[in-house]
């Protein structure tokens, strides 16, 4: 029998660490080539590992909500045939929290804090478990946490900036004091002082439902958003007669050829792509007073998932691809967020959010931007309606398709004449589109 070691795998560039949410096999069950051994999730997406071989789960090196690094051992498989020297037998438990301890007191001697360091503070600041694990270690209270000026996604305290903190708080106990701003000061006051809502009263027929982890970030992401960016929208009809006729003239054989459906999606993803290569001001993010111009237009695909919370891949480069190609991306994406199975690397880096309000049958919406982006597009539900038609013999009345779409942009760079230019370009694109061309 030989015994192989199931690693946490590499999830991209961008992440160091995963959260273990769930064993979906039991020490002792057999497990087949491929097949899902445990959930996992970081702050962006849950995702499961498969086994790389067929074996017998035989040992479980963390439990539930323990956090692991990228490329370290989880799980021992059993499996058949002789021991392969290839294969390192994993130590036990004790010998790697031994293991663990001895790398710690080489390094630095560990301090025990007081308090321990939360996942969020009550100002609502989030705090990795990298740099929980740096402030425990280091004897960082939670005060002093919250004191930290972070430079990451969402005022995120990243790694870099708790091990500044450390080296200037070693160096002079009062350096990181005296340069903090007086802004800092007050916004860390101000957040402190935020009054917290009254208590909701609950009788015997009330149901109460714990948030989901997802569903929490989500929360605090949007919220941060309209409490950041001065949301401003943008409204235009846009007749689509024409596409939807392509579409139901070509949608056959498109799927006879490509082996994929054509929806509606990413013909109008496709447009949209090509829109914002004429106005690439439209595909900027803000960080403090710099305006950072994005070289990739990299196009956020809101999803809603099963359980009803949202999440958005990332199609990478879209403006390169044809509609062929656009196809196969929406589709992919749209069909591997449905089974949780995205990469985390998959849902970041977007430069653009796209969203489909009309799948639910709404009109039209208002959508939140998704920082750090400066604005997001809402396609609205397509519909027949009577319209006017201009026509060099008079104007008529003739059954039309025509789409409502939002665009919500962030009024502090991105003025009404840009917003509405973007969407007025946008509906120029669609309605000339061409009964008679090729796919």
């Amino acid at each position: 029998m030989a015994r192989f070691e199931l690693k946490l795998p590499k999830m991209g560039e961008s992440v160091a660490e995963a959260t273990i949410t769930s064993w979906l096999k039991e020490v002792g069950e057999s497990i087949e080539l491929d097949e899902a051994v445990v959930e996992i999730a970081t702050d962006k997406v849950d995702s499961e590992v498969p086994s790389e071989v067929e074996g017998t789960l035989v040992e479980v090196l963390f439990e539930k909500d323990a956090i692991v690094a990228v490329g370290q051992t989880i799980a021992i498989i059993e499996t058949e045939g002789k021991e392969d020297a290839s294969i390192t037998v994993a130590p036990k438990k004790e010998t790697v929290n031994e293991v663990a301890e001895i790398e710690k007191e080489i390094e630095k001697s560990v301090k025990l804090v007081s308090s321990p360091i939360l996942k969020s503070s009550d100002s609502g600041k989030f705090y990795s478990p990298l740099v929980r694990n740096i402030a425990q270690t280091e004897n960082i209270s939670m005060e002093e946490l919250e004191a930290i000026s972070g430079s990451g996604k969402d005022g995120r305290v990243t790694k870099d900036n708790i091990m500044s903190y450390i080296e200037n708080r070693n160096s002079s106990p009062n350096v990181v004091q005296e340069k903090e701003s007086k802004q800092e000061i007050e916004t860390i006051t101000a957040q402190k002082e935020v009054p917290k809502a009254s208590p909701i009263s609950v009788n015997g027929g009330d149901e109460i439902i714990e948030m989901s982890r997802m569903g929490k970030l989500i929360s605090k992401h949007m919220v941060h958003s309209v409490q950041t960016a001065a949301h401003v929208q943008s409204f235009i009809e846009i007749d689509v007669t024409n596409i939807v006729k392509w579409r139901n003239k070509v949608k056959d054989a498109f799927l006879k050829r490509e082996n994929e459906k054509l929806t509606f999606t990413p013909i109008l993803m496709h447009a949209v792509a090509t829109t914002i290569k004429k106005y690439p001001m439209i595909n900027i993010a803000l960080e403090g007073d710099t305006i950072i111009k994005k070289k990739n237009i990299n196009l956020g695909m809101a999803a809603a998932l099963p359980n009803g919370d949202l999440i958005v891949p990332v199609i990478k480069n879209a403006d390169q691809l044809n509609l062929v190609g656009m196809t196969k991306s929406v589709n992919d994406l749209a069909n591997r967020a449905r089974v949780n199975q995205l990469k985390p690397d998959e849902i970041q880096g977007g430069t653009y959010t796209v969203t489909n309000v009309g799948g639910f049958g709404s009109v039209m919406g208002t959508p939140i931007i998704n920082q750090p982006q400066v604005a997001i597009l809402a396609l609205g539900a397509i519909r027949k309606v009577p319209a006017v038609i201009e026509t060099s013999e008079g104007d008529f009345i003739g059954i039309r398709q025509k789409m409502f779409v939002s665009h919500s942009y962030d009024h502090r760079v991105v003025n009404g004449a840009l917003g509405g230019m973007f969407i007025k370009t946008l509906k120029e694109t669609l309605e000339a589109w061409d009964l008679n061309q090729e796919f």
